[in-house]
């Protein structure tokens, strides 16, 4: 099997940071790129100004602070890799972006930031497991 890319959803969680490590050590082994996704909810319009512009900064501050250390560790070990941060459902986005992006597969943590999500497994890997265009590697 050739990776050539691999989507790896970021949220700061315990599992997610367990992820990172995997994706990294396969795509250190196979040469393949790394897009490090992280999926906010929308901003909705109804909230007028000056609300909406503090929301979205108060979004895009949170995607920052979960990416910026992901984007250290990837860098530390010399990674090829590119971030983005996304706006929508985590599970829809995710599977959006593997498929525009045309990803090889889905590194993903079994078990996003709140374990209440989920009894075995989390509600967004759930929801990838069954929309991804591609293979999806769900760690512990």
């Amino acid at each position: 099997m050739n990776l050539r890319l691999i989507i790896l959803p970021v949220d700061g969680s315990e599992h997610s940071r367990h992820a990172v490590e995997y994706a990294a050590d396969l795509a250190g082994g196979m040469d393949a790129e790394i897009v490090v996704l992280n999926c906010q909810p929308p901003v909705p319009a109804f909230l007028g100004e000056p609300n909406f512009q503090q929301a979205v900064e108060y979004r895009d501050a949170e995607a920052e602070e979960i990416l910026s250390p992901v984007r250290d560790y990837l860098s530390g070990l010399g990674l090829r890799f590119r971030d983005m941060a996304v706006e929508g459902a985590p599970g829809e986005a995710i599977a959006d972006v593997a498929k525009a992006e045309r990803a090889d597969l889905i590194v993903i943590g079994s078990k996003g930031k709140t374990d209440l999500e989920g009894l075995v497994m989390g509600s967004v890997t759930h929801c990838v497991l069954h929309i991804a265009p591609c293979p999806v590697l769900v760690v512990r």
